[in-house]
């Protein structure tokens, strides 16, 4: 006989994402598009959390409500926590703290991992979607070296415009140019570029784009999320040799 625990209302899921409040479209490869994972995730919405206030403004004004929406995922079900905004990252700590469940806020906890990986004199560069406001203190919250280069899609045509504004109506190939005219700005001014670390997570969809324009690779929340995935739920492999008693 195999005796099964109870204790949360969902099983089979164990990623919760914390959602910011928007209304935009979100395409295949978008964190905020369920079909873009290969296994099952929840989700909340937190309720004000725009991506103007959250970006441009201060997240930690919004802690408590973070909280309460991560509570609630861990107690129908989630066994770890994630976001769906890099710039989370200044509430990593707090989150961790109050929810008791592994915490992954933001892509940008992967820099340090990526930079131990690089051949010596090569360096993990930073593409965010809103470098006018990305600052030391997001980035040291996330475990980042404040001389991590930084780069923007500030300047470009549609993406950041779009996405922090919220529109309800979103020309992806110009967001498509403007990820591919960073990765350009990347190449022509870090020579010795070694890896990007896509800070946002809308700009997963455009990561193949810009591995195959730049010839480095590229991590993001997706690759972030895939890894944080495997450690809440390893595949088995051996199933033969399954113990019930264990």
């Amino acid at each position: 006989m195999s005796v099964h625990s109870g204790g949360k209302t969902v099983f089979g899921a164990a990623v919760g994402i914390l959602m910011l409040e928007t209304r935009f479209p979100r395409i295949l490869g978008d964190m905020g598009n369920a079909m873009t994972w290969p296994f099952p995730v929840h989700y909340r919405v937190v309720r004000g959390a725009s991506p103007d206030r959250v970006v441009r403004g201060d997240p930690r004004a919004l802690l408590d409500a973070f909280i309460d929406a991560g509570r609630d995922l861990v107690a129908t079900g989630a066994d770890g926590i994630t976001t769906n905004c890099g710039f989370l990252a200044l509430v990593q700590d707090e989150l961790r703290d109050a929810l008791g469940v592994p915490v992954a806020t933001s892509s940008l906890m992967q820099v340090p991992m990526v930079q131990a990986m690089l051949p010596p004199g090569k360096r993990t560069v930073i593409l965010t979607i809103s470098k006018a406001t990305l600052t030391d203190a997001h980035l040291a919250a996330a475990g980042v070296p404040t001389d991590t280069p930084v780069y923007g899609t500030d300047d470009g045509r549609a993406f950041t415009r779009d996405i922090l504004g919220d529109a309800p109506r979103i020309d992806f190939a110009a967001c498509r140019q403007d990820l591919l005219d960073a990765a350009d700005a990347i190449v022509a001014g870090e020579p010795d570029a070694g890896a990007i670390v896509l800070e946002c997570t809308n700009m997963v969809p455009y990561a193949a784009d810009i591995r195959r324009r730049t010839g480095l690779p590229v991590y993001s929340i997706y690759t972030m999320v895939q890894w944080f995935q495997a450690g809440l739920m390893p595949r088995k492999f051996a199933p033969e040799l399954d113990d019930p008693r264990a």
